[in-house]
């Protein structure tokens, strides 16, 4: 058999689209890690934003210096950025021998299978009509890249919401919840693997159920999970605040192996934008959602992500965001200078923002939220806390993160303390020292 490497770009869903991908090959390539090692190549791509389309490009060159230097024999280009741009791709970059969309993944493995087998090397495969009806299931194969003890967990495809910046939609199709019963059977599978900490990701996590069930099931679903014996974390990320309920916030409250955190993904807080943006909430309520979070989950981590330089955004509009960030004092942001999508409203809209202004804006949100967080941060110096142990720096030295963090995104915490532990435990510690992102502590 051939051997295969397949290299993940973009998101955690992404990722976990990458390893269902590897997973399935493994029955029909030998899977390498690296793609000098690597007879056929599979760039797994992300066509989000501009800076995601650039970072998939770069690499789709250096894998056709691969071919080029005749250390792979196929090149093949899949996910986001090939349904957006198949055509273009196969026209413009020669050496690739197919480009695949996002659609059924089981198709493309079958596909690129096929053509492998074929032996016919100037033929080039090429789809990208999307199966706007498929969705993984947990029975099938997942060849995971991270650590052992940690794995994401998509629960949705695609996306309903339409926002007039997101071409999501155009690219993932409508929203698709999977059973809570494939979930569970998935989540039961990582964790007899070894996994202790689990994501929950979709496009929205929140709207999880609706188009299934006829109604929101996020709840319903965690209060399956944490049944699970060996399951110790489950972390929920892209929460968008319109659909989380006063049910879930309680159950977030009173289950103890739900982290108490928060990805709630608001990305503004002057009104007029947020209605440009076709965002179902106002500043007003999301400030309300914040209070009810701290009120009824005391010390969670709330995380947000928020979009400068809109068109149209004005030095007023933009200072309101600065006063909202002030004002709720989150844990932890992410500031995103405004991307032009083609095909997306947003992008017709007038008054586009010179580029310069959308970045000089992000770099102003991101210094008043490191003035902001190391103030937070202090606030938790003596405090005790969970904390997942990732890296062994030294014999009482530790890497990991606390509850408060999520892999990737988040900070760490440098842990002092002895004891019998093996990468992957989760212990309590003392935070000792803070800075604007990272805590240090010791293990009791």
């Amino acid at each position: 058999m051939k051997r295969v490497a397949v290299v993940n770009l973009g998101c955690p869903k992404n990722q976990v689209d990458s390893e269902i991908i590897a997973g399935l090959l493994s029955s029909k390539f030998v899977l390498v890690p690296s793609p000098e090692d690597a007879e056929v190549i599979i760039v797994n791509t992300c066509g989000f934003i501009e800076d995601a389309k650039k970072e998939s490009l770069e690499v789709i060159f250096e894998m056709t210096e691969l071919k080029n230097r005749g250390i792979c024999e196929k090149l093949y280009v899949i996910g986001c950025l090939a349904q957006r741009y198949g055509k273009e791709l196969l026209e413009e970059i020669p050496e690739l021998d197919g480009v695949l969309g996002d659609g059924d993944l089981v198709k493309t493995v079958d596909l690129i299978a096929e053509h492998n087998d074929k032996k016919i090397n100037d033929k080039k495969i090429y789809t990208n009509k999307k199966i706007q009806d498929f969705i993984y299931s947990g029975d099938m194969p997942r060849k995971r890249f991270g650590p052992e003890y940690f794995a994401y967990l998509k629960i949705a495809e695609g996306c309903d919401n339409c926002c007039s910046y997101c071409a999501i939609p155009q690219i993932k199709g409508r929203y698709r919840s999977r059973t809570i019963e494939s979930i569970v059977k998935e989540a039961q599978k990582l964790v007899n693997d070894g996994v202790k900490e689990i994501a929950l990701v979709a496009q929205d996590t929140t709207r999880y159920g609706l188009d299934y069930y006829g109604k929101l099931k996020l709840s319903e679903l965690l209060k399956e999970l944490v049944k699970i014996e060996g399951l110790e974390w489950i972390r929920l990320l892209y929460c968008y605040p319109d659909a989380v309920t006063d049910e879930l916030i309680e159950t977030i409250a009173s289950e103890p192996k739900i982290c108490k955190y928060v990805d709630l993904p608001l990305q503004h807080a002057d009104n007029q934008i947020l209605k440009k943006m076709n965002r179902r909430n106002t500043a007003e309520e999301a400030l309300a959602l914040i209070a009810k979070f701290r009120e009824v989950v005391p010390d969670i981590f709330i995380r947000s992500t928020f979009i400068t330089g809109f068109p149209g955004e004005t030095e007023r509009q933009f200072q309101n965001l600065l006063n909202f960030v002030r004002e709720t004092k989150l844990d932890r942001i992410g500031v995103f200078a405004y991307s032009e999508e083609e095909n997306t409203l947003a992008a017709k809209m007038p008054d586009q923002i010179p580029l310069p202004i959308r970045e000089e804006r992000k770099n102003r949100l991101m210094e008043l939220q490191a003035e902001l967080a190391y103030e937070i941060q202090q606030k938790r110096v003596g405090k005790d806390i969970k904390a997942i142990l990732e890296e062994k720096i030294s014999d009482k030295i530790w890497l990991g993160r606390t509850e408060g963090d999520a892999p990737e995104i988040d900070g760490q915490i440098f842990l002092e303390g002895a004891g019998c532990h093996t990468v992957g435990d989760i212990v309590t510690a003392r935070i000792t020292k803070a800075d604007s992102y990272d805590f240090e502590g010791r293990i009791l």
